[in-house]
């Protein structure tokens, strides 16, 4: 499949002859491992078995060693003695990039020799130099994995993860520093670099991004309630890696089941499967982040409450594309559906998650392969030209550009899956952590939040002594919403909201959101009131009252009571 705007081609290192190609060991999903060098073909993209943890050959210079790098300093920038994670890139900013007066000048060849312990390990950035062989010992995914870094610009990954040129990561980095590159060596360094995110696509204005790239944005929290069917330009935004640019002509889905590889094109999904189409809500696991910061900092994007929409969502059942081609529910081999992206990084590893098998191939799971959103073709913020739709279930294993489906007796082993979105105990740290003893978030908890008026409003009161409120609420697993209620005086009385807008599906099935609203009275003489907000779904499973019981240091299942302080007027 031919990508357009990146891969490896577009991270281009000028002092080398060649670029090294990174060797995987892939998975036909039964253990049945296959040496490969991976890229992509018309018709096929390779699976890898090791995703971000494969410590697989110590590269000096390269693709590869860009990726790694980035790795190291991504580790600088979620180092595990400190919890602030939610710097925003800052690309005006230029320290450590400038020579240093008090420092030698060395060469790029000069920096080339230095890739191991005894020889000392050296990176460069902008026209800084630096060792890194002290905190090699440190690095969380080992000492293997930051080796491969030597020798070489981090540039390139910082150009795919533009969070990294935030002021605390550049000051950390420049503690290594340890002499200059001339003018002339450091813009050869990087010569041939070319902007991962330069061919995305164009945003709403309205959107409020959380980071510029990968791109990360979500509407103001006031229009989400203004419609059941959220305008397609104003769903929010969650990508992991630039957004690829794939022609229809081009595209090809490839299902590996035991070792044989199915491959379906565009069309093929259009005419030999019926089309189905859903009412569904997606939300980010990192939804109302920003509150649980407010009790102590969290690793993620500092995301509001406006990070979940609801759409329509057309294309063939998944459970119909994978009987096709002889998958049987009966089983009791496979255990898990893996899905792998399009979207790649510099090692052209993909953006992958998994779902349990019993949710994908049960018809009533209405897991689809959506190639329309609210009647349109997919844009591509959103996967054009297919992705996977798992209703009730978190955004995460949503899968967008969808290239490549696994059917396997393991979980997907990328880091998304393994070593991302879970949660934890409030006591757990990054000190403490293990990814491992934790299981994948699949369904969310049920949520809501008042999208109107804003934290912060100077609100008229009504005629009777009331504000007026709106909001959405939704809960996994395709429970529905039976109640809102919300309060003005701190819990002491109670209200119902109306349910204004609702999905029509019975439960379990009932995947989309509910709107609401409520003029709730406010007690006479309030100049300030503070207004709470909490959801009751089919299953009588309510939020909790506060975030300090709830919190765990990725920011994830942020679903406490929702609360927004107003000011009366006068």
């Amino acid at each position: 499949m031919t990508l357009r705007g990146i891969g490896p081609s577009t991270f281009k290192r000028a002092r080398s002859s060649s670029i090294w190609q990174l060797p995987f060991s892939i998975s036909t999903g039964f253990h049945e491992p296959l040496r490969v060098t991976r890229a992509y073909s018309s018709h096929h993209k390779e699976h890898t078995q090791d995703g971000y943890d494969s410590n697989k050959a110590a590269l000096a210079a390269g693709v590869g060693a860009a990726f790694v790098a980035g790795s190291l300093f991504y580790s600088f920038y979620t180092d595990k003695n400190q919890h602030v994670l939610q710097a925003k890139s800052d690309p005006s900013k230029k320290s450590p990039v400038e020579t240093r007066p008090d420092l030698p000048v060395y060469t790029l060849d000069e920096v080339m020799q230095h890739t191991s312990k005894e020889k000392r390990i050296w990176v460069t950035y902008g026209q800084g130099v630096y060792d890194i062989t002290e905190f090699v010992p440190q690095h969380p995914g080992g000492s293997e994995k930051i080796s491969m870094a030597a020798g070489t610009s981090i540039e390139p990954f910082w150009m795919l993860y533009g969070v990294h040129k935030s002021p605390n990561v550049l000051a950390i980095l420049e503690k290594y520093r340890i002499g200059n590159l001339s003018a002339e060596e450091a813009s050869e360094a990087t010569a041939n670099m070319e902007d991962p995110y330069a061919k995305d696509p164009r945003r709403h204005p309205a959107l409020k991004p959380s980071s510029t790239k990968p791109f990360n944005a979500e509407p103001p929290p006031s229009i989400l309630a203004d419609s059941f069917i959220t305008p397609v330009d104003l769903f929010y935004v969650r990508n992991h890696l630039p957004v690829p640019d794939i022609t229809e002509k081009d595209y090809n889905l490839e299902i590996n089941f035991k070792g044989k590889d199915y491959t379906f094109s565009l069309n093929d999904l259009k005419k030999k499967f019926e089309k189905v189409t859903i009412t569904a809500a997606v939300m980010c696991a990192g939804n109302r982040r920003g509150e649980m910061t407010q009790i102590k900092p969290v690793k993620g994007l500092n995301w509001g409450h406006a990070v979940i929409g609801n759409a329509t969502w057309s294309g063939p059942r998944l459970s119909d594309v994978l009987k096709y081609i002889g998958v049987k529910e009966e089983d009791p081999a496979i255990q898990h559906i893996q899905f792998e992206g399009l979207d790649t990084d510099v090692a052209n590893v993909p953006y992958g998650a998994s779902i349990p098998f019993e949710k994908a191939i049960d018809p009533k799971g209405d897991v689809i392969l959506a190639y329309e959103m609210n009647g349109e073709p997919l844009p591509r913020d959103h996967g054009y030209p297919v992705r996977a739709v798992v209703p009730g279930v978190v955004g995460a294993r949503n899968v967008k550009w969808l290239g490549r489906i696994v059917v396997s007796d393991v979980e997907s082993d990328s880091h998304w899956q393994q070593n991302d979105y879970k949660g934890f105990n409030p006591s757990v740290d990054w000190d403490t952590v293990d990814f491992k003893k934790s299981p994948a978030i699949q369904e969310l908890p049920v949520i809501s939040a008042i999208c109107s008026p804003d934290s912060g409003s100077v609100i008229k009161l009504n005629p009777n002594n009331s504000i007026s409120l709106k909001g959405y609420a939704w809960s996994g697993g395709g429970r529905k919403i039976v109640r809102v209620d919300v309060t003005a005086d701190s819990g002491k009385t109670w209200y119902s909201a109306d349910i204004t807008d609702q999905d029509t599906r019975k439960e379990p099935r009932h995947w989309g959101w509910s709107l609401w609203s409520i003029d709730v009275p406010v007690p006479k003489g309030t100049s300030e009131v503070e207004l709470w907000a909490k959801a009751v779904d089919s299953s009588y499973n309510t939020q909790p009252e506060t975030f300090a019981n709830i919190w765990n240091l990725r920011g994830v299942l942020s679903n406490a009571y929702h609360r927004v302080k107003v000011k009366v007027a006068a």
